[in-house]
C-alpha cells in the first residue's frame, strides 16, 4: 500500500509561498530524487514521523548529529532543565567550559577551542585564523568537501552545490576566491605542485579527513600522513573539518583512527547533540591569536547557547561513558547495513559501489570504486531518484542526494538492520 504525503504537500505549497524552494537549507528538497519532502512532527529513537502519520527509518540523522538516536532521554532532559532557567543571556555560563573539557579531552589535538553556531562559522574563522598565523593569503581545500556556505569556500563543495547543478554559487565575485585552491582529493602529485607554484604563500591545507559532502569517500592508505608531512615542511596549517567525522567515526574523530594531530580542527553536528553548535579549535599559540586574546576577530551573540552546551554536554558525557559499546555497535551495524544493501544490489545485477567508515555509508549507482569527487560523478542520478522514492515509500528515508552520506545511530538495530536489507532486497528487482 502506497503512503500518503497529502498533508506534507500541502505544507510544503505553503512553505514554497513564504521561504524560496519551501525550504531552509537546500539539502532537504528533493529537486533530484522527484517528489515532495515529507514534513516531519516528531521523532523518536531511530524513526521520523511525518504530517501524514507516515514512520520512516531515519538514515540521515538531522546529517550526522543525531548519534544516539532521536530525543535521547538524557539529552531532552538536559535541554528542558536549560530551558527553564532561561534560553540565552549573550554572558558566560559554567556549561561552556564544560562542554570545552570534554571536547579537549576526547580529542588530543585541540588544547584550546571556541564555540560559534555553526559549522560554516567555524570554519570561516578557522581559515581567518590560519592566514593571520602564517601571515599568507592561499588555502587549499579538495573538490567534493563541503566546509560551509562562506564565499572562499563554495569552489566545487560538493553535496549541495552538486545535488542542484551549480558549479559554485551566484554572487561570490571572482575576486573572494581567487586565493582558493580547489585540487582532487586523493592527489598527492597534485598537492606537491601547488606548493611547487604557490611557493610561501599557502595558509593551510582544509580537508574533511573522510568526505561525506560528495558521499562518503575514504582516503588512500598514506593519503593524510603526506598532507602531514607536506604542511610540516611547507609551514602551513592543516586543518581536519570534522563536522561531520568529529565524535562520529570514533570518539576522537578521524584524526584518532588515522593517528594524525591537524594544526586545527573544526567541529559541530554532535556537540550541539541536536540544537546549532560549532566549534573550532587545536594549538594553544593559534587559538591566542583570538580576540581579546590577540588581533583575530571573531564573535557571535549566540555562541555557547546555554540550551545547545546542554545538549552537547549530555551528549558528549554519554559517548564518553559508553565508548567502547557505543562505537562498536554503531560500526557493526553500519557494515551489516552496508554491505546487505550492496549485496542485494549484486544478486539483482544492479551496479553498486559502497564506502563506509565508522556510522557512515553511502551506496554509489556506478561501477567504479569511488575515490574522489571526479568517480562519484559517475553515479547514475536516476537510477538512485527511483532508489531514494522507492524506499521512501516502504518507510525508509536516505539523504536526498547521492552525493550525501547515510548516518545510522546508536538507535539503529537488529530489526532495522533486516527491514533495509529487505526493502532493498524487494526495490533493487524493480530498478532493472
Amino acid at each position: 500500500m502506497a503512503l500518503s504525503f497529502t498533508h506534507s504537500r500541502a505544507l510544503q505549497k505553503r512553505a514554497e509561498s513564504l521561504i524560496p524552494g519551501g525550504v531552509d537549507s537546500p539539502v532537504r528538497a528533493f529537486r533530484s530524487v522527484g517528489g515532495d519532502p515529507p514534513f516531519v512532527e516528531r521523532a523518536q529513537g531511530a524513526y521520523l514521523y511525518d504530517a501524514d502519520g507516515n514512520r520512516f527509518l531515519d538514515y540521515f540523522g538531522s546529517w550526522g548529529p543525531m548519534i544516539l538516536g532521536h530525543a535521547h532521554p538524557a539529552v531532552v532532559d538536559a535541554v528542558q532543565k536549560a530551558a527553564a532557567n532561561g534560553t540565552s543571556f549573550g554572558a558566560s555560563t559554567a556549561a561552556e567550559a564544560e562542554l570545552a573539557s570534554l571536547v579537549v579531552q576526547a580529542v588530543p589535538s585541540i588544547e584550546m577551542l571556541r564555540f560559534v553556531s555553526s559549522g560554516t562559522e567555524a570554519v570561516m574563522s578557522a581559515i581567518r585564523l590560519a592566514r593571520a598565523f602564517t601571515g599568507r593569503k592561499f588555502i587549499l581545500k579538495f573538490e567534493g568537501c563541503y566546509h560551509g556556505h562562506s564565499d572562499a569556500l563554495l569552489v566545487k563543495a560538493g553535496s549541495g552545490v552538486a545535488t542542484l547543478g551549480i558549479p559554485g554559487s551566484a554572487g561570490v565575485p571572482e575576486e573572494t576566491v581567487q586565493f582558493t585552491l580547489a585540487l582532487p582529493f586523493n592527489d598527492l602529485s597534485a598537492v606537491e605542485e601547488a606548493f611547487r607554484l604557490h611557493a610561501g604563500q599557502i595558509a593551510c591545507i582544509i580537508i574533511e579527513p573522510v568526505v561525506g559532502n560528495a558521499g562518503t569517500i575514504l582516503p588512500a592508505p598514506g593519503y593524510l600522513e603526506a598532507l602531514r608531512a607536506i604542511t610540516e615542511r611547507e609551514g602551513a596549517l592543516l586543518i581536519f573539518d570534522e563536522v561531520m567525522t568529529g565524535f562520529r567515526l570514533s570518539l576522537g574523530g578521524a584524526q584518532e583512527i588515522f593517528h594524525i594531530k591537524p594544526d586545527l580542527t573544526t567541529l559541530g553536528k554532535i556537540i550541539g547533540g541536536g540544537l546549532p553548535v560549532g566549534a573550532f579549535g587545536g594549538r594553544r599559540e593559534i587559538m591566542q591569536m583570538l580576540a581579546p586574546l590577540g588581533p583575530v576577530y571573531q564573535a557571535g551573540t549566540l555562541s555557547g547557547n546555554p540550551l545547545a552546551m546542554a545538549a552537547g554536554i549530555a551528549t558528549v558525557s554519554h559517548l564518553i561513558a559508553e565508548r567502547e559499546t557505543v562505537y562498536a555497535h554503531l560500526a557493526e551495524t553500519t557494515r551489516q547495513i552496508a554491505v546487505g544493501v550492496a549485496r542485494e544490489a549484486k544478486a539483482a545485477g544492479v551496479p553498486l559501489s559502497v564506502n563506509w567508515m565508522g556510522s557512515m555509508v553511502t551506496w554509489f549507482f556506478t561501477e567504479k570504486n569511488v575515490i574522489d569527487f571526479d568517480t562519484a560523478s559517475t553515479s547514475d542520478m536516476a537510477r538512485f531518484g527511483k532508489f531514494h522514492r522507492a524506499m521512501l515509500e516502504r518507510g525508509i528515508w536516505l539523504p536526498p542526494s547521492q552525493y550525501e552520506a547515510a548516518f545510522v545511530s546508536a538507535a539503529h538495530g537488529e530489526a532495522e538492520v533486516d527491514y533495509t536489507i529487505s526493502a532493498a532486497r524487494k526495490v533493487f528487482s524493480e530498478l532493472l
